[in-house]
């Protein structure tokens, strides 16, 4: 149990960003987050290499009003058996900053928590995690290029002995659309850390892919995800996503 706790202190979800369909402004990426790696340390004896989890996950879009509207996310992380749930309520501010409170539940069961650590253990409890978010995100364009920056207060709630702990996420993502015998398409780039007073900056994400709009309520996702943690296995995403706008909009 010690060391099921030590790795309860650890695990994380992400959040879910500006994208496509919000209504943060230009930038075309739309984060789906799985659990991160836990931060056990390497252990005596060579580490495993990283984990591969290729994942599936699909966004409802609802416009309130004319400022306001409401996400429903689901996710699945193939190689972890994980599912995440998510809801969002994007706040446009100004023409730049549109705010965002989120709530976030994730559940790993103890097949999954075996795969994460640098040297095989054996887990016999699952983890689960909530998750309540803010963050303020800050959207320019210049030209065709799209750059948004993004700041994320997180407050964990996790299961005994753990106790809640706060969390700090920087991210900026660029993205610049194309055409391509009048077919349009998005690529993007982003890069974030994540800061917690336990262990400082400890993890680092690269996350790159392609907005594939079908129509005015539909678009496809395909992206790569790359998730470096201290102590832990580097984590590889490969992540295909369907965007769903439920209304055309307000």
């Amino acid at each position: 149990m010690r060391r099921f706790a030590r790795l309860a202190r650890s695990l994380a979800l992400s959040a879910v960003a500006a994208g496509v369909i919000s209504l943060a402004a230009p930038c075309a990426a739309q984060e789906a987050d799985p659990p991160t790696s836990p931060d056990l340390g390497g252990g005596p004896g060579p580490g495993r290499g990283s984990l591969f989890a290729p994942s599936a996950w699909l966004v409802l879009n609802t416009p309130v009003q004319k400022d306001i509207a409401f996400k429903a996310y689901g996710f699945y992380i193939g190689a972890l058996q994980t599912p995440v749930v998510q809801l969002d309520l994007p706040i446009r501010a100004t023409k730049f900053l549109t705010i965002t409170p989120s709530y976030m539940y994730y559940s790993v069961p103890a097949s999954g928590l075996d795969k994460l650590p640098p040297q095989p253990g054996s887990f016999m409890d699952s983890y689960g995690e909530q998750q309540l978010r803010l963050d303020g995100t800050a959207a320019f364009a210049f030209r065709k290029l799209e750059i948004s920056v993004r700041n994320m207060y997180v407050r964990r709630f996790r299961p005994t002995p753990a106790s809640g702990i706060n969390r700090y996420r920087g991210r900026v993502a660029v993205a610049y659309p194309l055409a391509v015998h009048g077919y349009a398409f998005k690529p993007f780039a982003s890069y974030e850390s994540f800061y917690e007073h336990i262990g400082g900056w400890n993890r680092t994400r690269l996350w790159s892919g392609v907005t594939l709009p079908v129509n005015r309520r539909l678009a496809v996702q395909p992206s790569y995800l790359w998730e470096s943690s201290d102590g832990s296995r580097n984590i590889h995403y490969v992540l295909l996503g369907l965007i769903v706008n439920t209304r055309s909009g307000l």
